[in-house]
C-alpha cells in the first residue's frame, strides 16, 4: 500500500539521522528534466540530484543498460576481471589522456585515494615530502581526510583530531600557493571549479602557472572534478578550458548518471606508486555502476552533446544577468561556466529556493546566498525559459 507525504516523512524523522535540511516533498519518480512528487506535483529540476542526473530521468538507454546488467551481474569482487568495468576504464583513460583509472563508490571515495595515492608516491622519494596545499571555500568530501582537505572550519568541528599536512590558501591566489610550495610539498588539491563553496571560476592562467610550479617541486596537481567534470562545463573535464593536464583528476557525482560510482584517474607515473594491497574497494568498480558509467561515457562524450552543454549554459546565463540587471539591488554576480552557475545574492537565499519550489522549480542555495543551477545537461533553452519564468514571478518579493 502506497504511503502519504505524511506517513514517508514521519517514519523518515522517527528513523534517519537528521543530517539533511530537507524540503517538506517526498519526491516520487521523474522524467527527462522533470520529478514528480507523491501529490503528483511537477518540478522542473535544475538541481539535477546536484549535477549528479546528466542525463536528467529515466532516460531510456541508462535504464536499459542497468536493467540488463542486473539481470546479468550486480556484483562481483574485484579480485575478478569484467568487461563492463575494463571499458569503463579504458574509456576514462583515454578521454583524459592519463594513464590508470581506479573506481569506488563516490566523490569522497575518489578523493581519499588521491590523497593516498600522491602521499604514496611522495613517501617513496622523501618521507618528509606530506604537505597538501587546498583552497578555502573548497569541498573534498566527508571522511576525515577529504573533510580536512575541505577549507570550510564548519565541517571540521567535533571531529578532530585532524590529519595533519593540509594547508590552506585563497582560491585562485597563485602567489599564496607558491609562497608555501617547497621540496616538502607532496601535492596541491584544488576544485577545478568551485562548487559547495559557492562556483567560483579561477583567473585564466591560474591553472597553467600552478602546473610549472607542480612540476618544479615534483608535487602532484590533484584536481576535484567531482562537481564540475563529465561535461558540466560544455568540456568532458573543466581543466580541458585552461589548456593543462592533472596528475590525478577525481570523478563522481555524474559519472554514472544516478548510479553510485567515484573515480580517480592518474599519470602512468604517479599511479606506478600503488601496488596490490595498496587500495581497495569491495563494491567499487562493480558490474552495475560500470554499465551505467558506459552509457553516459558515450553520450556526454560525444561532441554535438558537449556543444549543447555549452550553447545552453551559454543563454542560461543569460538569462540570469538579465535578472541581475533587473535586481540590481538583490544580485550582485552571475558566473560560473555551462551549465554550472552561480547567482551571487545580497541576502540569504534559501526562501528563495522554497519560493521557486512552491512555484514548480527545484534549485539550489550553497554557500548561503548563492543560488546554485546545475541541471541535467539534456537541459535546452525551452527548459530555461521555463525556468527563468518561474524566478521572474518570485524575485520582486525578494528585491
Amino acid at each position: 500500500m502506497k504511503e502519504t507525504k505524511e506517513q514517508i516523512v514521519q517514519k523518515d524523522r522517527d528513523s534517519y539521522i537528521p543530517v539533511f535540511a530537507r524540503y517538506d516533498i517526498v519526491l516520487d519518480h521523474g522524467d527527462g528534466m522533470y520529478v514528480y512528487d507523491t501529490d503528483g506535483r511537477k518540478y522542473i529540476d535544475y538541481l539535477g540530484g546536484i549535477a549528479v542526473n546528466v542525463l536528467g530521468h529515466n532516460h531510456p538507454a541508462l535504464v536499459k543498460a542497468v536493467a540488463e546488467q542486473a539481470g546479468r551481474m550486480i556484483h562481483c569482487s574485484n579480485l575478478y576481471y569484467t568487461q563492463a568495468q575494463a571499458d569503463a576504464a579504458g574509456k576514462l583513460v583515454k578521454r583524459s589522456g592519463l594513464g590508470k583509472v581506479f573506481f569506488g563508490n563516490s566523490g569522497a571515495e575518489a578523493n581519499e585515494g588521491a590523497i593516498k595515492l600522491a602521499r604514496k608516491y611522495a613517501w617513496r622519494k622523501d618521507p618528509e615530502k606530506i604537505q597538501i596545499i587546498v583552497a578555502n571555500h573548497s569541498f573534498h568530501g566527508r571522511t576525515l581526510a577529504t573533510l580536512t582537505a575541505t577549507g570550510q572550519p564548519k565541517y571540521h568541528e567535533g571531529f578532530g583530531p585532524l590529519p595533519a599536512g593540509f594547508e590552506y590558501v585563497d582560491f585562485g591566489d597563485y602567489d599564496a600557493i607558491e609562497a608555501r610550495m617547497s621540496d616538502k610539498t607532496c601535492a596541491v588539491m584544488l576544485e577545478t571549479i568551485q562548487g559547495e563553496g559557492g562556483v567560483h571560476v579561477p583567473p585564466a592562467d591560474y591553472y597553467r602557472k600552478i602546473r610549472a610550479l607542480c612540476d618544479r617541486y615534483d608535487a602532484c596537481l590533484i584536481l576535484d572534478e567531482i562537481q564540475c567534470g563529465m561535461g558540466r562545463t560544455g568540456h568532458f573535464f573543466a581543466y580541458e578550458q585552461f589548456g593543462i593536464k592533472p596528475d590525478i583528476v577525481t570523478l563522481a557525482k555524474g559519472l554514472a548518471g544516478g548510479v553510485p560510482i567515484g573515480a580517480f584517474i592518474a599519470s602512468d607515473k604517479v599511479a606506478a606508486a600503488f601496488q596490490a594491497g595498496d587500495h581497495g574497494s569491495t563494491f567499487g568498480g562493480n558490474p552495475l555502476a560500470c554499465a551505467a558509467a558506459n552509457v553516459v561515457l558515450d553520450t556526454v562524450s560525444r561532441p554535438e552533446f558537449l556543444a549543447q552543454v555549452a550553447r545552453v549554459g551559454a543563454y542560461l546565463r543569460q538569462k540570469l544577468e538579465s535578472l541581475q540587471q533587473q535586481y540590481p539591488s538583490l544580485i550582485t554576480e552571475v558566473r560560473g561556466a555551462g551549465l554550472m552557475l552561480g547567482m551571487q545574492l545580497t541576502k540569504p537565499g534559501r526562501d528563495i529556493v522554497n519560493a521557486c519550489l512552491e512555484q514548480g522549480a527545484i534549485i539550489n542555495c550553497t554557500a548561503g546566498d548563492v543560488l546554485r543551477f546545475v541541471p541535467p545537461l539534456i537541459a535546452e533553452e525551452k527548459d530555461v525559459d521555463e525556468l527563468i519564468a518561474i524566478m521572474e514571478k518570485v524575485l520582486p518579493a525578494f528585491a
